[in-house]
């Protein structure tokens, strides 16, 4: 039965995808497509959203376009990458921005246009942004719907032709304003509803029986919420008789977290499952790596070898088995998985081992088109408890990806030149949002490690910045209270500087190091940096769990620097998120009575030289630093 949709079409943005959940969240079937494709997909269409990207549209290299898509009498949608396409579609001039914008933004709608994509929304309302380039002259017949401070055509509409064009990014929770934009544009294409989360759950079901038709199933059940909610579809599905699940300890886990993690499954009824101890395995694996990509890889491979292991010990008959993985959207398109996308992190689901079962299709990924709190929602309504449904995100490489690694011999002179440079770029940055006091007291520097990042779609690898305000005694330094005033200096910083995409505040530095006795030192992802990094995690897990918090933020990274007085010493770095989809976030605001407990406790341990809290949002970094 033919079914009417809405179809994104992915220009190889990181939140295509989302766009087409925004859609089906609100009852609205949608699909994805290239931009390639041919006219004939559009069958049954309604209407047509272009996402965004990470090229220039002005590239000698872009996504290939269909042109004649703008001829169809279906109402379109363009959104950053997208609005140009649809602006220069019909003589529209785009060119790079004076001032790009990255995060918060205010739009302002034209009191003399009336748009249908913007009824019942107020006239002022928050956006995000996520871009570098801009429209200078608008096409034909467009006109000015919304503007912001450092944009003038953040909204524009050609109601003859049936088109709307966005600079900013409905799709994502940061733009309260989205969801309605959406719902009044499937109104507008005369949409009726057609998607639920029953279809979504009974389409995962049967998709699992076709796919595993004759075979059983293995999968790598990491603990966390996404293998273990495709463990209990493919117990729902299948049957425990044919699916096995193998927790690995690989030793990047936290405190305890296998013996956690088994006790749990027991209790919920599982019984169909293995612990493997493979820590020695992994920690040789990453031995004296350094470069992020390649640690992610070789955990990935080694996971592969650990599953041959365990085939060959519980003498699995591999004919008869598939490999099962909680992999997500955001896992794959962060891989650069789409045929348009730009990798931000090879994810260890997506190392060449993985790639090769899946083109012999000996891998089943049931929830591999869904985003973490659609996840969570099928958990939910298969009646896991949320004690399961609810755990931060965990993934398969673990702790081993919150421990940066630094060998003196690999900087460069490029490296000090951009670290200066991103020093200059700190200082020449106006930061007038704080009270006359911070103000006074406040220090910039920048940390000479470098974080992974998201800007425009592309991954960056830049320095983090720091500021540090008054110190209050004992090595501890003031944190401002208004998380608008924070939010808005990492803003400030991020969208001037070319060299940084972070930035954060130092909380304490011991008493007895100074400065400049902090260096960067030779340091690798080895079982005492692990157990080091297993306290400190532990002491902010627990405070927040004891306070409540665990269930008020997505998730908390504590992040292990090779910056310190010595190889025996390290410095930390907290990093609570709150999202809902894992593509953007904004950092955790957490109270300042439970701030002072957590960073007293890690304070006191004897290898901690100093403490920093990561104060951006993603954009412009990523979760992690890895």
């Amino acid at each position: 039965m033919a079914r009417s949709k809405i179809v994104v079409l992915d220009f190889g943005s990181q939140y295509a995808h989302l766009i087409a959940k925004r859609f089906r969240m609100l009852g609205y079937y949608s699909e994805i497509a290239l931009p390639s494709a041919p006219l004939e997909t559009f069958t049954d269409t309604k209407g047509i959203v272009f996402s965004g990207g990470p090229s220039s549209v002005y590239d000698d290299k872009v996504p290939e376009f269909n042109q004649k898509i703008l001829e169809l009498d279906i109402p379109i949608l363009g959104l950053c990458y997208g609005h140009y396409i649809v602006q220069t579609g019909y003589n529209g001039k785009v060119k790079k921005a004076d001032v790009g914008e990255f995060g918060f933004a205010q739009l302002k709608l034209n009191p003399d246009v009336t748009s249908p994509l913007f009824k019942g929304i107020e006239p002022v309302q928050q956006v995000w942004m996520s871009h570098q380039d801009g429209v200078y002259q608008l096409g034909d017949g467009f006109e000015t719907v919304g503007s912001t401070k450092d944009c003038q055509f953040a909204a524009t509409q050609n109601l003859e032709k049936k088109r709307f064009s966005l600079q900013f990014h409905c799709e994502v929770k940061d733009t309260p304003c989205g969801n309605q934009i959406f719902q009044n544009f499937a109104d507008y294409c005369g949409m009726e509803k057609n998607w639920d989360q029953d279809t979504v759950l009974q389409t995962i079901i049967e998709n699992i029986k076709k796919e595993a038709e004759g075979k059983k199933v293995l999968l790598f059940l990491s603990g966390g919420v996404d293998s273990t909610i495709t463990f209990a579809l493919l117990n729902k599905a299948l049957g425990q008789e044919r699916v096995l699940g193998l927790h690995i300890d690989n030793g990047f886990m936290r405190k305890n977290e296998s013996h956690n993690v088994a006790d749990a499954y027991r209790k919920f009824g599982f019984t169909n499952f293995i612990v493997e101890d493979a820590s020695e395995s992994f920690l040789k694996a990453i031995s004296g790596l350094t470069d992020p990509q390649k640690k992610r890889m070789a955990v990935g491979e080694n996971f592969i070898t650990v599953r041959n292991e365990v085939v060959a010990k519980q003498n699995l008959d591999e004919s008869e088995w598939m490999l099962a993985q909680g992999t997500l959207y955001p896992d794959i398109i962060e891989s650069g998985g789409t045929k348009n996308s730009n990798t931000i992190k090879t994810h260890h689901n997506r190392v060449q081992g993985i790639q090769d079962l899946i083109a012999k299709g000996l891998i089943i990924e049931p929830v591999k088109d869904l985003y973490k709190d659609e996840v969570r929602a099928v958990g939910k309504k298969l009646g896991l408890p949320d004690e399961l449904v609810m755990r931060h995100p965990f993934p398969g490489p673990g702790l081993s990806i919150n421990v940066l690694c630094f060998e003196k011999k690999n900087w460069t002179e490029k490296d000090s030149s951009e670290l200066a440079a991103a020093q200059t770029e700190l200082d020449s940055v106006t930061l007038d949002m704080f009270c006359e006091k911070c103000t006074a007291s406040l220090k910039r520097s920048v940390l000479p490690v470098r974080s992974v990042g998201v800007q425009g779609d592309f991954r960056t690898y830049r320095f983090p910045a720091v500021l540090q305000f008054k110190a209050t005694g004992n090595g501890f330094y003031h944190f401002p209270e208004k998380r608008e005033k924070i939010e808005a200096c990492s803003s400030a910083i991020t969208n001037a500087a070319k060299y940084i995409n972070r930035t954060c505040i130092k909380l304490y530095q011991n008493p007895s190091v100074t400065d400049d006795m902090l260096q960067l030192q030779n340091a690798w992802c080895d079982k005492r940096r692990l157990d080091r990094l297993r306290e400190v995690d532990n002491i902010v897990l627990t405070h927040l769990h004891q306070n409540g918090w665990d269930n008020q933020i997505f998730q908390h990274l504590t992040i292990d620097l090779p910056y310190a007085s010595s190889s025996e010493h390290a410095s930390f770095v907290l990093r609570p998120v709150c999202s809902e989809d894992v593509m953007t976030a904004r950092f955790a605001m957490l109270p300042g009575d439970l701030m002072e407990k957590i960073v007293k406790d890690i304070a006191a341990l004897p290898f901690v030289d100093a403490l920093y809290f990561d104060a951006t949002n993603k954009p412009p970094a990523t979760f992690g630093w890895e």
